[in-house]
C-alpha cells in the first residue's frame, strides 16, 4: 500500500518532488531514491529534453527563455498532477507562481548546495544557459534569488554538500518515509 500526499488535483501526486540550484544533485539522487522507495523516477528537464529533441541550451538560444519557462511550466503542471513516483524540477521551475501553487501540500525536499561543491559537479560551461556568463557570480546571485523559494517550499531540507548521492538519497529516503510515503507505486 502507498500513502501519498493529497496537494495534487485528483488525488495524484508524486511520492517526493526534488528542488534545487544547478549542481544540487536533484538528478542523481532521484534516481537513488527510486531504488530505496520501489518507485519511478521522472526529471522535467530530461522530459522536456525528449519531447522536444533539443537540448535546454538550444531552446533557450532558438527559441528564448520565455519559451523554455513555457514548456517547463507544462510539464511541471502534468508532472506533478500524474506523476507518482519520485519527480526532479529544473532549478528554476519553482520561481514560478502556478508552479509554486501546485507544489502545495506536495512532500518537496530542497537539496542545499554551496558553489564550492556544485562548481564541481557541473563546471560551469555553456550548457547551463543562465550561467553562460560569469559562471560563479551568477549561480550566487540566482540562489540569493531562489533560496528563499526554495526555503518556503520545501518540507524537508538536505545538505548535499561534500556528500555522496546514495548518502543523500538515503536522508531523503527516510525524511520522506517518515512523512508516510512507503512501497511501490500500484
Amino acid at each position: 500500500m502507498v500513502t501519498r500526499p493529497t496537494g495534487a488535483p485528483g488525488g495524484a501526486a508524486p511520492a517526493a518532488v526534488v528542488i534545487g540550484p544547478p549542481g544540487a544533485g536533484k538528478t542523481v539522487t532521484g534516481k537513488a531514491l527510486e531504488a530505496l522507495l520501489g518507485t519511478a523516477f521522472h526529471d522535467t528537464d530530461e522530459a522536456i529534453v525528449a519531447a522536444g529533441g533539443r537540448s535546454i541550451a538550444d531552446i533557450f538560444v532558438d527559441d528564448g527563455e520565455a519559451a523554455f519557462r513555457d514548456l517547463e511550466r507544462a510539464e511541471v503542471a502534468r508532472a506533478l498532477t500524474q506523476e507518482t513516483g519520485v519527480v526532479a524540477l529544473g532549478g528554476g521551475a519553482p520561481i514560478d507562481a502556478a508552479t509554486r501553487v501546485l507544489l502545495a501540500g506536495q512532500v518537496v525536499v530542497f537539496l542545499d548546495v554551496g558553489i564550492a561543491d556544485a562548481s564541481k559537479r557541473i563546471g560551469f560551461d555553456q550548457s547551463r544557459p543562465l550561467l553562460s556568463i560569469n559562471p560563479r557570480a551568477s549561480w550566487i546571485a540566482m540562489m540569493n534569488e531562489r533560496r528563499p523559494v526554495y526555503l518556503a517550499l520545501a518540507r524537508h531540507r538536505v545538505d548535499t554538500a561534500g556528500r555522496a548521492p546514495q548518502e543523500v538519497a538515503e536522508e531523503v529516503a527516510a525524511l520522506v518515509q517518515g512523512d508516510g510515503v512507503t512501497g511501490a507505486t500500484p
